[in-house]
């Protein structure tokens, strides 16, 4: 059900999720809420690149 590249999205996800717990926390607020915008972009990105090659698998 995962492949290689469902886990590096997920990874990414979760790289940034941290990156910017850490920021916000750190004191750097405007740092770790510009991470934190990054979440659910990849996340978004992941879905339509997984949907894609489901797609690309029909027409076939």
């Amino acid at each position: 059900m995962f492949k290689k590249s469902d886990f590096f999205f997920l990874l990414a996800i979760a790289i940034s999720f941290f990156v910017s717990g850490y920021l916000w926390f750190g004191g750097q607020r405007m740092e770790g809420i510009f991470t934190a915008i990054w979440v659910p972009s990849i996340l978004g990105f992941g879905i339509y690149f997984k949907l894609m090659v489901m797609g690309s698998r029909d027409d076939g």
